[in-house]
């Protein structure tokens, strides 16, 4: 028989070599793939942990980081983040989204249709392979709480790269109406047109000056994210029967989602939907070697 002080000692060093691999940090070395999110501003994003923790849980020698750039400087940091080598890709948020459809050599139909680039591969000869992921992650997080969004009517806010995937994610998964509330009206316009030619069956209007026949809320602008910002929708017409998301991270509850709570809707954070897509993201960055 092992002496039962021999195999506490035993234990106890195993223990403590355990928790030592745990406290201590990743070594990013020389033979780190590097990966990146860009942004203006930057403070705000949430991606940098939740993918770098997606890393460490698969023992995956990579890395994310934080760019912050202004729309003035995008085309020339994407010029070298071509010939950067170790460099495999990156996601592209607010206000990016749009502009990256042309910068990128290749897209999916997906970003295609939307009008926007979230998440960007760099081959090995420097080619730039962009999708747009927001739509999916958007949906899937609703069903991870146990709502199907088909047959809804939908209440868009926004028109931009979040806002347009948004609406054809939820357009995929069956809605029945969206209208789309956006500050510029022709921006409005031109993604229901951009709706109408890929589902032709699904009720689409820009007016939107009856919040209270919809079923499911959503904001996918800005709106929200600083303390000067304008209300997304006229927080007087949100009732208990609304269901309310948010595209926003930071702050989580935003004065839309605080407005809802308080009426005794169900809310969406934005979060969620980042986590819903992180793992897509890193695939598609080609984070996880190819069988």
């Amino acid at each position: 028989m092992v002496d039962a002080g021999v195999w506490e000692e035993v234990m106890m060093s195993k223990i403590a070599e355990m928790k030592t691999k745990i406290e201590q940090p990743r070594l990013i070395t020389g033979r780190t793939r590097v990966f990146g999110i860009l942004a203006d501003p930057i403070y705000h994003v949430k991606t940098p942990q939740t993918m770098n923790a997606l890393f460490d849980s698969h023992g995956l020698d990579c890395v994310l980081v934080p760019f912050h750039i202004a729309p003035a400087g995008l085309p020339a940091l994407i010029d070298g983040l071509r010939k950067i080598q170790n460099f495999g890709g990156f996601i592209a948020t607010v206000p990016h989204k749009l502009a990256m459809l042309d910068l990128c050599d290749e897209v999916t139909d997906a970003a295609r249709h939307i009008g926007a680039v979230n998440c960007v591969r760099r081959e090995d000869d420097g080619r730039l392979v962009g999708t747009m992921l927001d739509g999916i992650g958007f949906v899937e997080a609703m069903r991870s709480r146990g709502t199907d969004p088909s047959g809804m009517r939908v209440f868009l806010v926004g028109a931009g790269g979040a806002s347009s995937a948004i609406a054809f994610g939820l357009a995929d998964a069956g809605v029945s109406h969206i209208t789309i509330s956006n500050r510029s009206a022709a921006r409005a316009l031109e993604l229901a047109a951009r709706l109408a030619a890929v589902y032709p069956a699904l009720s689409i209007s820009t007016d939107d000056r009856e919040v209270e026949r919809h079923d499911l809320i959503v904001n996918g602008s800005t709106l929200g994210m600083r303390p000067s910002d304008a209300d997304p929708v006229d927080f007087t017409r949100i009732h208990a029967k609304h269901l309310v998301a948010d595209a926003i991270m930071e702050p989580a509850m935003t004065p839309l989602l605080t407005t809802a709570l308080s009426k005794g809707c169900e809310i969406f954070l934005g979060k969620p939907m980042l986590d819903s897509q992180i793992l897509l993201m890193a695939r598609h960055m080609g984070a996880f070697p190819s069988n």
